[in-house]
């Protein structure tokens, strides 16, 4: 698309430095010069989507509003630049090369012999382009998953040379690199990095803007030293020292004049304003000066990988819990608790009263599930605010059958399938898909509208009769059993608009005590926090 701008974000040295962070702050700061802004990701992986993938191998899955599952970094973008993403804007291995073999057996290719160079590149062009197209905006940025020199990621690096090649004033490259700082040696080391771009370099590209992560904020000398070895002005290396938070970064970013080198790069001038971060800022001001501390318990089970992995599992939920306490001048402190040690006896339940909330989020299968319902209970007789996501849901729904109206084995059906009372059941449509073993994107997905109850405190924390939120599961409660449910306390403060989905759970005569079958942590934004966190979260300052 002439005239669309292009930024495509690298990584060298290695992976996890945050290159999704960079691309989602270049956009907050284009934004914050009235630019209009999308984000694309890249993964290298041959998964035609992240549904399938394991949240303690690769961290959270994200559901779009469309129904696309896609990785945490989409999310990401949503969040910092405060859009809603659709699904042309995430792209896999295995998704391009599905599309080229589809076109190729649909004759699109008009007989020619069907190439990786350039019929794969060409794919990837064209679904970035659709993506500019779709969401006309001013700039495109870019994300390609992965360390430059990776065998996986050639082609999509031939793809941004390609386009490169296609446009020449419209697109740029900016790098992500590693400066370590070694402990006996003391000094930062450019020397990775100077590996880093010779790769990239061998791949037809090189780097516009190297943005240098490290411990601490580079000197002149480094920066002299990357621009002389790298081929590269030494304005144009911008230093990304670790912040306390990564809502500092698009900050830190202008500290070097990031969004002048963009705009004056690729010729916006015209389009572009004075930037106004002001917003943002006094958001940052929050993040870092809090108030009343509250302790807020996550009991999971996605823990076996070690902690460095658990926070990528919830990035989602961690990040609402921040945005909603925020907005009410408090300071949260997360609490990682594994579901399995209190069925284990390693942990005890009493141990939950010094938690101001407790949140079970989502999750499949049946490890841990028992431990999860203990500490529901314990939430529920001792009047603990309460939050449940998804899964998190469905185990509330059981634990009130077993507990209160005493249906002995109460159980969802992904866990056993004779029990004698199945208050959680597939959807109808999911048995079918179940017996072919379709997996793939076959659950519930995306965003559904949900109507509220008048006097409920869903309805209170909305402040509005309908809704819309993003899902992601098979399992539904039973329709069978809602009349018996609802026969106590238990309130069913949101469903479908037809009446038969039931979306939000709430007791009565509770603090707080609201569970929801959709993922509200995926609509949390830092400028806009979520309802729903902000409410429990206002109990549990209580």
């Amino acid at each position: 698309m002439k005239n669309h701008k292009y930024i495509f974000v690298v990584g060298g040295v290695m992976s996890g430095i945050g290159k999704g962070i960079t691309a989602s702050s270049i956009g907050k700061i284009l934004q914050a010069r009235g630019l209009k802004v999308t984000a694309l990701k890249i993964d290298p992986y041959v998964n035609v989507d992240a549904g399938t993938m394991n949240p303690t191998e690769h961290g959270e899955v994200a559901v779009l509003d469309d129904g696309f599952e896609t990785d945490q970094d989409m999310l990401n973008y949503e969040r910092f630049l405060n859009i809603t993403l659709p699904n042309i804007n995430y792209m896999t291995t295995g998704r391009v090369y599905l599309s080229v073999i589809e076109k190729e057996r649909n004759l699109e290719y008009k007989g020619k012999c069907v190439q990786v160079v350039p019929h794969v590149p060409l794919e990837i062009i064209e679904r970035i382009e659709k993506a500019a197209k779709m969401a006309d905006a001013d700039v495109s940025i870019i994300e390609i998953g992965g360390t430059v020199g990776e065998y996986e990621n050639v082609l999509f690096l031939e793809a941004a040379r390609m386009l490169k090649n296609k446009y020449p004033e419209d697109v740029m490259y900016v790098m992500l690199s590693y400066l370590p700082i070694p402990s006996k040696i003391g000094e930062m080391k450019t020397k990775p990095t100077q590996h880093a771009v010779r790769n990239l370099n061998a791949t037809g590209i090189q780097p516009d803007i190297l943005v240098a992560r490290s411990d601490v904020v580079l000197d002149k000398k480094r920066k002299e030293k990357i621009a002389l070895f790298c081929n590269i002005d030494a304005k144009n290396v911008v230093s990304a020292p670790d912040v306390e938070s990564i809502y500092d970064v698009p900050l830190n970013f202008e500290k070097d004049k990031i969004s002048d080198l963009i705009v004056k790069q690729l010729k916006l001038e015209k389009r572009a304003k004075k930037s106004n971060l002001n917003t943002w800022r006094k958001f940052v001001k929050k993040v870092h000066n809090g108030g009343k501390k509250l302790d807020i318990a996550i009991v999971g089970k996605y823990f076996d990988s070690g902690d460095f992995v658990l926070a990528d599992s919830y990035i989602s939920v961690i990040e609402a819990i921040k945005f909603s306490a925020y907005k009410i001048d408090c300071k949260p402190k997360i609490h990682w608790l594994n579901s399995k040690d209190f069925e284990s006896g390693k942990l005890k339940l009493s141990s939950l009263k010094k938690y101001d909330g407790i949140i079970v989020p989502g999750g499949f299968g049946s490890t841990g599930i028992e431990g999860k319902i203990q500490t529901i209970e314990f939430a529920r007789k001792n009047k603990i605010p309460f939050l449940g996501l998804c899964y998190g849901m469905q185990l509330a729904v059981i634990e009130y059958a077993r507990n209160v109206l005493k249906m002995d084995g109460a159980n969802t059906v992904e866990i056993d399938s004779k029990t004698k009372y199945p208050v959680i059941d597939l959807m109808p449509e999911q048995k079918e898909l179940m017996k072919k073993n379709d997996y793939g994107g076959t659950m519930r997905l995306g965003a559904c509208s949900a109507i509220l109850k008048k006097g409920t405190i869903a309805r209170k924390a909305y402040a509005k009769d309908e809704i819309s939120e993003r899902h992601r599961h098979r399992f539904e409660v039973n329709p069978d059993f809602i009349e018996k449910l609802t026969s106590e306390d238990l309130v069913f403060s949101g469903t479908s608009p037809n009446g038969k989905l039931m979306e939000i759970l709430e007791l009565k005569g509770h603090p707080f005590f609201v569970a929801t079958q959709f993922h509200p942590e995926y609509k949390a934004r830092p400028l806009d926090p979520h309802p729903l966190f902000t409410e429990f979260l206002k109990a549990c300052k209580k």
